[in-house]
C-alpha cells in the first residue's frame, strides 16, 4: 500500500461512526487492470456528515464527486499524486450483517447476485477493524457452502428463466422479439444472465462476483459448466433479435443438464 492511501485510510479511521475498513474489489481478487478503480469499503455505525467527507476528500483530490447515491452511498475522487480513482462505499454495519444472516444462515436467493456481497466479503483485505467485528463475520464464511443455499438458488432464479408460468424472462424475451422491441430484449436478457450465472455460480458452490469479467471468471473457476457456456452468452448477445429464442433454448437445455 502506498504511503498516500495509507494517509487517507488512517483519516477515515479517525471518524467516530467507522467500525471497520476494507479493501475490496478487483484490487483485492487479482482481477484488476489499468480501467480499474480501488474500492475501499467503510462499515459504519450511522452516517458520515458529508461536510467531514468533503473535507477530506479536497486534502487530496481536485476532481470528485462526494455524496453519491446513484449506486449506494458513496464518494469517488481522483487522487492527485497516485492520478487513481478511488470509489468509497459506505455500508451500514447493521444492514451487511443482516444480508450476511439473510443469505449465509437463511438461505434467502435473489433474483440473480444472491452472494455477491458476501463474495466482497470474502475478498476484502481488512485494514482496520475497531472491534473485530469484520474479521468475525468473514471468519463466518469460511465453511461450507450450504446445500439449502445452493438448491433455493437453483430453484427460484430457473424459474425466473423459463419455470414461471408467467412473466419469466424467456417469455418476455419472446414478446419483446415478436414486437421488434429491441429495447427491451436487452433489458430482459440482461436479467435472464444474471440469474443464469447466479445457477452456475451456485452449482459450483462459488460465491458471486458481480458484474464484471463474468465469462472469464466462470471459465476459469467453475468446474461445471453448461456445454458451448461461451459461444451461446456470445450468441445471445450478439446475435440478430430473430436468434435469439433459439440461442435460449439452447442455453435453458444445457444448463438444465448440468443441475440434475
Amino acid at each position: 500500500m502506498t504511503e498516500i492511501l495509507q494517509n487517507i485510510i488512517d483519516e477515515y479511521k479517525k471518524f467516530d461512526e467507522t467500525v471497520s475498513i476494507g479493501i475490496g474489489g478487483s484490487s483485492a481478487s487479482n482481477y484488476s487492470d489499468n480501467e480499474s478503480d480501488i474500492d475501499i469499503y467503510i462499515f459504519i455505525e450511522k452516517d458520515i456528515d458529508i461536510k467531514k467527507r468533503n473535507k477530506l476528500v479536497k486534502k487530496y483530490s481536485t476532481k470528485y464527486e462526494t455524496g453519491c447515491e446513484y449506486f449506494g452511498s458513496g464518494d469517488e475522487f481522483l487522487v492527485d499524486k497516485l492520478n487513481k480513482q478511488l470509489d468509497i462505499m459506505y455500508f451500514n454495519k447493521d444492514w451487511f450483517e443482516d444480508i450476511f444472516n439473510s443469505v449465509w444462515i437463511k438461505h434467502t436467493p435473489s433474483n440473480g447476485y444472491t452472494t455477491c456481497f458476501l463474495y466482497t466479503l470474502s475478498v476484502l483485505d481488512i485494514v482496520y477493524d475497531k472491534n473485530n467485528w469484520l474479521n468475525n463475520l468473514k471468519n463466518a464464511l469460511h465453511t461450507q457452502y450450504p446445500k439449502e443455499l445452493e438448491e433455493n438458488i437453483i430453484k427460484r432464479n430457473l424459474a425466473l428463466l423459463k419455470d414461471k408460468p408467467f412473466a419469466s424472462y424467456y417469455e418476455q424475451i419472446n414478446k419483446a422479439v415478436k414486437r421488434n422491441d429491441l429495447n427491451s430484449v436487452n433489458h430482459r436478457v440482461s436479467a435472464f444472465l444474471a440469474s443464469y450465472f447466479d445457477i452456475i455460480f451456485a452449482k459450483n458452490k462459488l460465491l458471486h462476483p458481480g458484474e464484471k469479467r463474468l465469462v472469464q471468471y466462470a471459465i476459469q473457476n467453475c468446474k461445471i459448466l453448461p456445454e458451448d457456456f461461451e459461444k451461446n452468452i456470445n450468441n445471445l448477445i450478439l446475435s440478430n433479435i430473430t436468434q435469439k429464442i433459439k440461442t435460449l433454448d439452447d442455453m435453458i437445455e444445457k444448463l438444465r443438464k448440468i443441475i440434475v
